[in-house]
This record gives C-alpha cells, sequence and structure tokens, in this order.
C-alpha cells in the first residue's frame, strides 16, 4: 500500500534497504500473514542475519513496513474526503477508498493487522497510531471552528467512527459475496443518521 523506505539506520545503504523492503512487499503481498523471514530474505537474495541487520530485528522490519502503509493509507483517505464539499460525499468518500485499499491490499493487511501487530507491540502501537490519527483528523473536519465541548463530542464521533468503519470491514473481508457498495452504504447511513450532517462542513 506504500512507497516510502524509511530512514536507514546507521548509515545501512538505502538502495539496499529499498530493495529488501521490495522483497518484503512482494513475499507479504504472494503469502499473506504466513510470509516469514527466511522466505523474504530469499526474495532479496540475502541472509537472515542481514534482514536484520538492516531493520535491527524482526520487528524493526514489521515497524517499517506498518510506517510506510499506514502513511499512505491515511493520505489517500485524507485527501478524498478533503476532495468532497458535502457531508455525505465526504463520509463516502472515505469509507470507499478505506475499503477499497484493505481489500485491494488483502494479504498486507493482514499481515500488518493480524500477524506482526499481534507479535509486535512496537508495531501494533504504529497500527493503534494510524487509526488515531485518522479519528482526529474526521474530528477536526467535523469540529470546525465550534466550542470546547463541541470539540470534544466531535473526537469521540471521529475515534467511534474509524473503529466501526474498520471492525466493519474486517467482517466484510471474510465475506466477499458482499459488494463494496453495499457496505460502504450501509455504514454511511449509519453515520448520516446518527451524526448530523453539518458536523462534517468545514
Amino acid at each position: 500500500m506504500g512507497t516510502g523506505t524509511g530512514a536507514a539506520p546507521g548509515g545501512r545503504d538505502p538502495d539496499r534497504r529499498r530493495a529488501l523492503l521490495e522483497a518484503a512487499d512482494a513475499v507479504i503481498q504472494r503469502e499473506g500473514p504466513e510470509a516469514s523471514m527466511a522466505a523474504i530474505a530469499a526474495e532479496a537474495g540475502v541472509s537472515k542475519p542481514i534482514l536484520y541487520r538492516h531493520f535491527g530485528a524482526k520487528s524493526g522490519l514489521y515497524r517499517t513496513l506498518a510506517e510506510r502503509h499506514s502513511r499512505v493509507l491515511t493520505e489517500a483517505i485524507r485527501e478524498r474526503m478533503l476532495a468532497a464539499d458535502e457531508a455525505p460525499e465526504r463520509v463516502r468518500g472515505g469509507i470507499d477508498t478505506y475499503l477499497a485499499m484493505i481489500s485491494e491490499n488483502l494479504n498486507f493487511y493482514r499481515f500488518l493487522m493480524h500477524r506482526a501487530r499481534a507479535e509486535d507491540s512496537a508495531t501494533h502501537s504504529v497500527m493503534s497510531t494510524a487509526m488515531q490519527t485518522l479519528g482526529r483528523e474526521i474530528a477536526e473536519l467535523m469540529a470546525g471552528g465550534g466550542s470546547t465541548d463541541d470539540r470534544i463530542r466531535a473526537q469521540v464521533w471521529g475515534h467511534a467512527i474509524i473503529g466501526m468503519v474498520q471492525n466493519a470491514g474486517d467482517w466484510w473481508l471474510d465475506h466477499p459475496e458482499v459488494p463494496r457498495e453495499s457496505v460502504v452504504d450501509a455504514l454511511t447511513e449509519l453515520v448520516l443518521s446518527g451524526l448530523p450532517a453539518a458536523a462534517f462542513t468545514p
């Protein structure tokens, strides 16, 4: 879901680091949560110790992948929402972008959210921070120039929406027979019927 490389620690060769990340992408896209460090090293044509040397440890590779892919996801959702002028389009656009990206990158999503996040606390923190960032940004869109109480309510709404969409998205990934449009429609209706449309108008 992303193309960034992250900073190379300890003066490591950034080109080699980029190649290792591309190898990790290829293996994870192919194998999903079952992707192993041995398979990634083999894809890159290096040994596991060399792979670890560039990222510090397995957790370092996980964290780097989580950072760059979650950044692409949040930026895509932000751009789609900001491109719309009306509340329904903002809501629908954000939800649709999220669902489209996780379904188009299913193996990567499941690797990061279900394996790496469970195995490594730093990766869990990166993914949680990405979701919290989206919640704050949605809250800012809703709050506009409101009072302190309004901003608190907006924060509650923003983070609740993120949790709702994420959990509904996980359910949908296990039910590929359901059209994405149907899920987007249902979630958009739920959000707009439960929150004032004016909350999404800057």
